[in-house]
């Protein structure tokens, strides 16, 4: 049984990371809150104010324990890791499958496959329950025939460019009936259309906000198994993004971040009040709702499910990882193809 390592994510305005032996502190006016020892970490996530010292962070990257460092907002500004594992034969090859135009298609039409049977089952079992609801419900029906649709014309897509367009077509159909997945709380967070840098809503926040931990994780993983997280397939290269990370994600957005957010604000566990207008016009969490969201995305990691292609028992946080192993086997050629995660 693997031991599913976790994330410290600090918040706290003013903290500052020490070592201590094996263990990592985290010091508040200088006095200890926490102790962790780094055997049970693979990462640590700063928010806003939070310090280090140098001495924890050669520690951690000895160790394999990523730090990163994001605004207090939830914007990405720095992360600092310890020296690339992996062997460079593994990493030649993802690179010439980056460059390949029919590699590159074949795992992006993977990928996004997989990202919209996530999204089209999410819809599926809301459609289910609101059978007798008239319009929401054919408006949800409408979108998964649609996504079925988009799923089937995939198939025949070879180059990148085109399974972009498949993806977004596909994004528009299932973010145009997403309002309807609103249960409770309706008029607060009330769907629009999906908002970036800065959200304009607090739905919105949440959705970036989750994505934001998502990536993370999958940063991570990727690093951890080898590869090389700013060389992607669907996502091409540019300075400074971690592409592979954004493919590999897009596996996990409905699974896990979408219906973290949903279940959130369904079950009133985020309120209207927990939200802030910055004066930009951008619309950002308190630390209160923060926290709140930190909490569940760490409890839904914990949650045990069966790997729909290893069909071994894990736990969610786990898939990350069993998902990058996987994709470095397919590189390898230990697989004919990369099996994406896709949960019913």
């Amino acid at each position: 049984m693997k031991k599913h390592l976790n994330t410290l994510f600090v918040t706290t305005q003013g903290a500052y990371l020490a070592k201590e032996g094996e263990t990592v502190l985290v010091r508040v006016e200088g006095k200890t809150r926490l102790r962790v020892p780094i055997h049970n970490l693979a990462g640590i996530v700063c928010f806003g104010n939070v310090g280090s010292s140098p001495y924890l962070l050669g520690f951690c990257g000895r160790r394999a324990v990523s730090v990163s460092f994001l605004t207090e907002r939830g914007r990405f500004l720095a992360r600092v890791v310890g020296p690339t594992s992996g062997n460079v034969l593994l990493r030649r090859e993802q690179y010439r499958r980056a460059d390949d135009p029919a590699s590159s298609g074949q795992l992006a039409r993977a990928i996004v496959a997989a990202k919209i049977s996530s999204s089209r089952a999410l819809l599926v079992r809301a459609a289910r329950d609101r059978t007798a609801e008239g319009t929401e419900s054919t408006e949800l029906g409408g979108a998964v025939v649609k996504l079925k649709q988009l799923l089937s014309e995939l198939n025949n897509m070879g180059e990148v460019d085109s399974i972009r367009g498949i993806e977004g077509a596909a994004a528009r159909a299932y973010f145009g009936v997403f309002n309807h997945l609103i249960l409770h709380q309706k008029k607060p967070f009330r769907f629009e259309g999906r908002s970036r840098r800065p959200p304009l809503d607090s739905l919105n926040a949440l959705l970036s906000f989750s994505y934001t931990l998502l990536l993370h994780d999958v940063v991570s993983a990727l690093e951890s198994s080898g590869l090389d997280p700013a060389v992607g397939f669907l996502h091409r290269d540019r300075p400074g993004r971690p592409s592979l990370a954004l493919d590999l994600m897009e596996e996990f957005r409905a699974f896990l971040a979408d219906r973290l957010v949903l279940s959130l604000i369904n079950l009133q566990q985020v309120k209207e009040g927990g939200f802030e207008l910055s004066d930009s016009g951008g619309v950002w969490m308190n630390d209160t709702t923060r926290k709140s969201v930190i909490a569940a995305y760490q409890k839904r990691k914990d949650t045990e499910i069966v790997h729909p292609f290893l069909g071994e028992k894990t736990t969610v946080g786990m898939v990350f990882h069993l998902q990058a192993l996987l994709l470095a086997r397919f590189l390898r050629g230990d697989l004919d193809a990369y099996p994406p995660f896709v949960m019913k």
